[in-house]
């Protein structure tokens, strides 16, 4: 199945030691195979080592419910979680496997990478998150992260985690008329949900340059923002469009 080895590139991808995007179990990827069923990433996996056996395929359907239930103790998410899988052989899905079927589940979303960035990850644990995820610096980190992020409060990762990303892209969409092209989660990490691989790879690879640029900048008493004039005019242009859909983006 090529979704499996697409999935297993952009696992390498993010999981690459240089890149320090993840390391050990860190992370998982997700992509979408039909209305029904989507792949996603084996609990305790290594993105960097990711094989065929370490992929689970699961339903849509019984995570997406659980999604609705007012209370769930750890062991009624995990019986969930085990029969949601297509093969009940296969290695048991992440604890993550709720938020990325509720994501691929968006219009246009096909792909998700969630990972757990050292510069971002610096920037998530400090005072100046909201700052990090609210403003913009330079016109390729709105092409590849959109104008804004969604930035979440820490919540227990799992379910409480997924209802948080429903509850947050839902006020988001609401706001802004479209879904975050970066959800940043605090004191935890990043998720980059996109329509292909390539555009979770580079909203990923371009936050992680944005967090360095801004941790620079505020050494020398910045950083400086661009105009909010400015951030629509990158946003809306027909010709960055056209290079965010290149992107996949």
């Amino acid at each position: 199945m090529s979704s499996i080895n697409d999935l297993i590139s952009l696992s390498h991808e993010l999981g690459r030691e240089d890149r320090e995007l993840a390391i050990l179990g860190e992370g998982n990827t997700s992509c979408r195979i039909d209305d029904k069923t989507f792949l996603v990433k084996a609990s305790g996996s290594s993105l960097s080592t990711m094989s065929a056996g370490d992929v689970t395929e699961c339903r849509f359907a019984p995570l997406l419910d659980l999604l609705d239930q007012a209370d769930a103790s750890d062991e009624k998410i995990l019986s969930v979680l085990q029969a949601s899988q297509v093969d009940a052989k296969a290695k048991r899905p992440s604890t993550e496997a709720v938020f990325h079927a509720y994501l691929l589940s968006l219009p246009g979303i096909t792909w998700v990478g969630h990972t757990h960035p050292v510069a971002v990850n610096g920037l998530l644990c400090s005072p100046r998150a909201n700052d990090f995820a609210g403003r913009r610096s330079c016109p390729d980190e709105i092409v590849c992260c959109g104008p804004t992020s969604l930035l979440l409060p820490y919540v227990d990762p799992g379910l409480a985690l997924a209802k948080a990303i429903r509850s947050g892209i839902e006020g988001y969409s609401k706001t802004n008329g479209k879904i975050p092209r970066l959800i940043l989660l605090t004191n935890h990490g990043l998720i980059a949900p996109a329509s292909g691989p390539g555009g979770v790879l580079a909203a990923t690879r371009m936050a992680v340059k944005m967090a360095k640029v801004f941790s620079l900048a505020a050494i020398h008493g910045g950083p400086i923002f661009l105009e909010p004039a400015d951030v629509q005019r990158i946003e809306n242009r027909s010709d960055e469009a056209y290079r965010r859909k290149q992107l996949g983006v």
